[in-house]
């Protein structure tokens, strides 16, 4: 079976490495792994969403879908110490990596857990879901990620997706258009666009 980053459990060699990163003018220490999405340095669409993001006006928790080693949730959690940041992701390495990387850069207001999809924090409520989506693993897949972040969402939330164009950003906004009536393209830079969508 062909393993994907977006697998729950992978027998993929360990093959640590410790990198340094600057997000929204904060330095990072990441360290990262095989079969992992990104393991070498903070993917482009990664560092488009996260310079991008504005926190909600509504007060609440906010979510990353998704997770990986915890770039996008670090650097949102680190900015916003008022909030809990919940950072979830299927791969079970990838979830073990954002603890340890919230813990070396010392970033207290998280909660990662190992969820499919939603399935671990179904019972908490967000005011606003991001996610850099698992494009490999089938529209079926990422339209399902938008639906539960939807539901997750209290009145006012907001959830912010980057997704390219040729990847399926079309498609994509029109699954949005569905759950959320408007989406507005905040930002785009070489075909990545940022989609934000707010709950009535």
């Amino acid at each position: 079976m062909t393993e994907h980053y977006y697998s729950n459990k992978t027998e993929t060699q360990s093959e640590e490495r410790t990198w340094q990163f600057t997000l929204k003018g904060e330095t990072f220490r990441f360290t990262t792994d095989n079969a992992v999405f990104s393991k070498k340095e903070v993917d482009f669409g990664s560092r488009v969403l996260i310079d991008a993001f504005q926190p909600p006006e509504v007060e609440g928790n906010l979510l990353d879908l998704g997770c990986g080693y915890g770039p996008i949730g670090l650097s949102i959690a680190k900015a916003n110490p008022e909030r809990i940041v919940y950072m979830v992701d299927i791969n079970e390495r990838a979830v073990e990596l954002s603890r340890k990387n919230a813990a070396q850069n010392g970033i207290p207001n998280v909660e990662v857990r190992a969820s499919d999809r939603l399935s671990e924090v179904k019972d908490t409520c967000f005011a606003a879901v991001l996610t850099n989506p698992p494009i490999r693993a089938g529209k079926k897949v990422v339209h399902s990620m938008f639906e539960e972040a939807h539901r997750s969402l209290i009145a006012k939330g907001e959830l912010w997706v980057v997704i390219q164009k040729k990847q399926g950003a079309p498609s994509a906004r029109k699954k949005l258009e569905e759950l959320f009536g408007e989406v507005e393209v905040v930002d785009k830079q070489k075909r990545y666009y940022i989609f934000r969508a707010k709950k009535v």
